[in-house]
């Protein structure tokens, strides 16, 4: 009990001394408004691993607030990506929404519907954005095996979205197909 009365006090002095220079730094990084909450978090690291904070604890400390301050700028580049992803999927103004989820839906059952390899070949270059010599180097084959298992698979994939669903239902939608356009563009 008196050991962590005495942890607290010295975290405490440690906090009143560098809380405004942990502030200051992380205010000149992000701004104003980012610096309380890279202070909080750096604190709440300190408290976690407060036994291996050295003294000084000034630049200790600073390394934890540029590495808040790292994976806030990645998480933020995420959620950016994200957000750009969701925006290039989202239907053309005055479409049909129920129409382009169904289209889509045709897609991803037709993508599920593949073996593994396709998929994956598919995902790597039309998803992924890698070229054929890039993906070949993730799967490990060369870069024409994989330009000829590219074709296969995207061949197998445009017969999956125009074969019928099920009994009555019509062959895949000419939208459905230029989704799947974007899996044929052929990438060097």
């Amino acid at each position: 009990m008196a050991d962590e009365a005495s942890e607290e006090r010295r975290f405490t002095a440690m906090y009143d001394e560098c809380r405004q220079r942990v502030w200051a730094y992380a205010a000149s990084r992000a701004g104003r408004q980012a610096a309380d909450e890279v202070v909080s978090e750096t604190f709440a690291v300190a408290w976690r691993r407060f036994r291996d904070v050295p003294d000084p604890p000034l630049p200790w400390l600073l390394g934890v607030a540029r590495n808040v301050l790292r994976e806030s700028h990645r998480a933020q580049v995420r959620r950016e990506s994200f957000a750009a992803e969701l925006s290039r999927w989202a239907p053309p103004p005055g479409g049909d929404i129920a129409e382009d989820v169904a289209e889509r839906l045709a897609v991803v059952r037709a993508m599920a519907a593949l073996p593994e390899d396709d998929r994956e070949i598919l995902i790597l270059v039309a998803w992924q954005g890698l070229a054929p010599r890039e993906a070949a180097r993730v799967v490990g084959c060369s870069a024409a095996a994989l330009r000829v298992r590219l074709h296969r698979a995207r061949r197998r994939l445009v017969r999956a979205v125009e074969e019928p669903r099920a009994a009555g239902e019509e062959k895949g939608s000419a939208a459905s197909r230029s989704q799947v356009g974007i899996i044929r563009e052929e990438r060097a």
